[in-house]
């Protein structure tokens, strides 16, 4: 019997030996989200005074959320949706018509706006899976949806207001409505999706994510569930989108076609990924915070503003191939060998 005992004792701290060591490796991952959630905190501090200001570093945390869900999307299983500001739209109209017509809460309209995004974002995956479409092909139809959308709200005139857009008040009374508070509020947004972006990272949907990405056959051979994988990524990115949207609609108190338009947020937010590294945790983080400096280093260019911004751009990615981040950490990679072989 006291070896039975025994044996389960051992058991029973194996476990707890296990835990404790998996605790430890969520907190060292956690770790550099912490530190840039510190770091970002303290911006208001000293831009609390400048309303230009407080907007520019607003914008830049607004593209942090587009970008880490579009991370879940492209970076997790290589679906090339052109449809980031379409599907932020849908989430930021759909919850803007239901508080403003329907008078109904503005927290259950910023959800409500997420799940309809969400589903939009599945069904366009779910298509693109079932037809065996490429990244390519992926990419065309969904450019095609967000071409659509665009459409559509210019059509709809008795809903969105057309060209003219539509005035959002339900936000103006609440913490939203100030810069203050609705920069905390998506610095809260941009911290949690970190936090699910790693912890998706670190589960078995993770490991059916990176499978996916490096090879889609051999993930298949595995047993991996593409379908249903790739239309998880859709449906998580996309609602990530929705609520981004949405809340960006209440703090900003009017929304028209140009606020989730093609080139003004599709465009930014591939360039911002892929410069800091698809697939890499703080990509969004870093790929934002570069490019909301360089545009307001720009802005006063002018008409230049938009040739110096594509020169800088080829610099960046001639410089950086695969993206800051993946370069940094093969450089450092390849430091600590060759110090491990002196």
């Amino acid at each position: 019997m006291s070896g039975i005992g025994d044996a389960a004792d051992r058991n029973t701290d194996g476990v707890v030996a296990g835990a404790e060591r998996t605790f430890r490796s969520l907190g060292r991952d956690l770790v550099p989200i912490g530190a840039v959630a510190v770091l970002l905190a303290l911006l208001p501090i000293q831009f609390h005074d400048s309303r230009s200001m407080m907007t520019v570093i607003i914008t830049g945390l607004l593209f942090m959320a587009y970008a880490v869900a579009f991370n879940v999307i492209f970076g997790s299983t290589v679906q090339l949706f052109l449809c980031v500001g379409a599907l932020a739209g849908i989430g930021g109209f759909s919850a803007a018509i239901l508080s403003e017509r329907g008078g109904i809460p503005m927290l259950v309209c910023i959800v409500i706006g997420g799940v309809l995004a969400g589903l939009v974002g599945g069904l366009l995956s779910w298509i693109a899976v079932s037809r065996s479409l490429d990244v390519i092909f992926t990419g065309v139809v969904t450019l095609a949806f967000s071409l659509s959308f665009q459409s559509i709200i210019l059509g709809r005139r008795d809903l969105t207001g057309g060209e003219t857009g539509i005035v959002v008040e339900a936000g103006s009374d609440t913490v939203l409505g100030g810069k203050v508070g609705a920069y905390y509020v998506l610095l809260g947004v941009v911290v949690a999706y970190l936090v699910l972006f790693r912890l998706i990272q670190r589960s078995h949907v993770g490991w059916a994510f990176r499978a996916l990405r490096n090879d889609e056959v051999a993930a298949e051979l595995a047993g991996v569930d593409v379908t249903r994988y790739r239309v998880y990524a859709a449906l998580v990115g996309s609602t990530m989108l929705g609520v981004a949207g949405s809340v960006f609609a209440f703090h900003r108190g009017f929304i028209g076609p140009s606020t989730y338009a093609f080139a003004d947020v599709d465009v930014h937010v591939l360039v911002m990924l892929v410069f800091g590294g698809i697939g890499s945790l703080l990509a969004p983080v870093l790929g934002a915070v570069v490019f909301t400096i360089l545009d307001e280093i720009l802005i006063s260019f002018a008409q230049l503003r938009v040739v110096l911004y594509g020169a800088v751009i080829i610099i960046l990615f001639l410089g950086f191939r695969r993206g800051v981040i993946p370069t940094l950490e093969s450089a450092y990679s390849r430091w600590r060998h060759r110090g491990e072989g002196a």
